[in-house]
């Protein structure tokens, strides 16, 4: 695997909800947590097994934006009657709570923790209108619903919760616990941190003229949506195939999102990619400004030694206040991170949070 990218992927091309998804998220734009819960489906249809020493429940909990969020309960089946220590889990980004996130709840829930994984605002079996939109704002918010949710479960020690973040919800948890103090630790695996990446490019290499383009063009294509009856315009996903592809992070995304490895059909990477605009936010409101104020609680941030993003961690660990921990994955990539359990480090994950919630 090498380190560079093109931000500029010829590959990506622009597609257009299904009729049916249209019309399912039309309806999710108003439901009660109860009424998204009952939306959603109750089939186990994760792209990992089900494990026999968990339960598991589908839940709903609403943001403060009044979004309701549907989301993965899971419990230790031999938990006595204690509460909990409890994890908030969520990521990659543009993937949904069947995919990497309930992995890691599973398997943490399997170590003793309430966990819940999550879909955000306005993917998955969440509810919000239009589809496909992203938010530092809303979704950093999410996360911190997410607490909400677990604070009042009756399983949960609300004075020992934790965050785990993938890829850009790795930012978001970052993000959400600087400012918000119930969180008492979070770790984080291949973070990105989504509004310098959008900002500024894979390694910073935008210029200042191809950020004009970019918001030039997003710009205008909000009169486009504004002025069409259907579903904003989507920036498009992975390519179908590799052919005529010879980009590694390219290929890299594709074996997990495109394959059976990882597809769901409810992910945004592994199908029609986000909503065209929802760049904009992030190129104009930067992550992460306060993370220093994670500070006395801690940060574990996890990436792999040959991932594309690993700058990211690095630059996120050199940016917080101690106490701190930053671990590099010998010879793992940034997607081995989602879902390969004998790289990611289950049992660090495990020791971190057992000492820092007790």
């Amino acid at each position: 695997m090498t380190n560079s990218t093109n931000p500029d992927n010829p590959a990506r091309r622009d597609l257009l909800l299904a009729a049916g998804m249209s019309a399912a998220a039309i309806g999710m734009a108003s439901l009660t947590p109860e009424a998204a819960l009952a939306q959603a489906t109750s089939d186990w249809d994760k792209t990992f097994p089900q494990s026999d020493r968990v339960d598991h429940q589908k839940v709903s909990f609403v943001n403060r934006y009044g979004v309701a969020l549907v989301g993965d309960l899971y419990l230790p089946k031999d938990r006595g009657d204690a509460p909990l220590p409890a994890l908030a889990v969520a990521g990659p980004f543009g993937a949904v709570k069947e995919q990497a996130a309930g992995l890691y709840a599973q398997e943490m829930a399997e170590r003793g923790f309430a966990t819940l994984a999550f879909d955000p605002s306005y993917i998955g079996e969440s509810g919000g209108t239009p589809r496909f939109v992203a938010s530092p704002d809303i979704n950093t918010e999410d996360f911190m619903a997410a607490i909400d949710f677990l604070g009042l479960h009756d399983t949960v020690d609300r004075d020992r919760i934790g965050m785990i973040g993938i890829c850009g919800f790795g930012g978001m948890a970052l993000n959400a616990a600087s400012p918000d103090k119930r969180v008492k630790a979070v770790a984080v695996t291949s973070m990105y941190d989504m509004s310098r990446v959008n900002a500024r490019g894979y390694f910073d290499a935008m210029t200042d003229e191809q950020r004009t383009e970019a918001l030039t063009t997003m710009s205008l294509q909000r009169w486009e949506d504004a002025a069409s009856n259907g579903a904003p315009k989507l920036a498009g996903g992975l390519p179908d195939t590799l052919e005529g592809i010879d980009n590694p992070v390219i290929a890299m995304y594709h074996a997990y999102y495109k394959t059976d490895r990882g597809y769901h059909p409810r992910s945004v990477n592994s199908n029609g990619g986000w909503n065209t605009t929802s760049a904009m936010s992030f190129m104009n409101m930067p992550q992460l400004t306060y993370i220093h104020e994670i500070s006395p609680r801690p940060a574990l941030i996890i990436a792999g030694s040959e991932a594309h993003s690993r700058y990211f961690s690095e630059d996120a660990y050199a940016a917080a206040a101690e106490p701190k921990e930053l671990m590099i994955i010998d010879e793992a990539d940034h997607c081995d991170l989602y879902d390969q359990k004998d790289i990611i480090p289950f049992d660090t994950l495990q020791t971190f949070f057992a000492g820092h919630l007790a």
